[in-house]
């Protein structure tokens, strides 16, 4: 799996702790920035990220920043992506079995380092259920192209 990853300046420290631990555990991570002192507008990097993925560059991708929110609501604005928050186990599996979502996003100021790392890992382990969630993600597909 390759995945992409990034942050702006409020998620330096977490975007640097997950990019090790996912690298680590055997997958290609792409590190998409930022790093110490520099200062990024939080749309430009999740909407540099979020092609990279709905472009197949990418299989997923982590962005970060202070608590996710604006991160998730940019990148769900690229043409086929599916990306939300997750700060917890149980929603980090949803997001893919349930959603197909290929984006996370988490907030450095909400979630320790500890917290982050096993968030990730359920979510690097996830794959799509279909079953009762597939007609569900095919109408978000139907619904994302009437608006291209």
């Amino acid at each position: 799996m390759r995945i992409a990853i990034g942050c702006d300046e409020a998620g330096i420290q977490l975007k640097d702790t997950l990019r090790d631990h996912v690298a680590s555990k055997g997958y290609e991570i792409v590190d998409f920035g930022i790093n110490e002192g520099e200062v990024v507008l939080y749309p430009d990097k999740a909407k540099e990220i979020a092609e990279a993925v709905a472009k197949g560059e990418f299989d997923r991708g982590i962005i970060i920043c202070g608590t996710g929110i604006g991160m998730a609501i940019t990148a769900n604005k690229v043409p086929g992506i599916r990306a939300s928050v997750a700060h917890d186990v149980f929603s980090a599996e949803r997001l893919v079995k349930s959603n197909n979502a290929q984006i996370i996003t988490l907030g450095q100021r909400v979630i320790g380092p500890e917290s982050a790392k096993t968030v990730i890992d359920a979510w690097l382990v996830s794959e799509f259920q279909g079953g009762g969630s597939l007609s569900k993600v095919e109408r978000m597909i139907e619904i994302d192209k009437e608006y291209r």
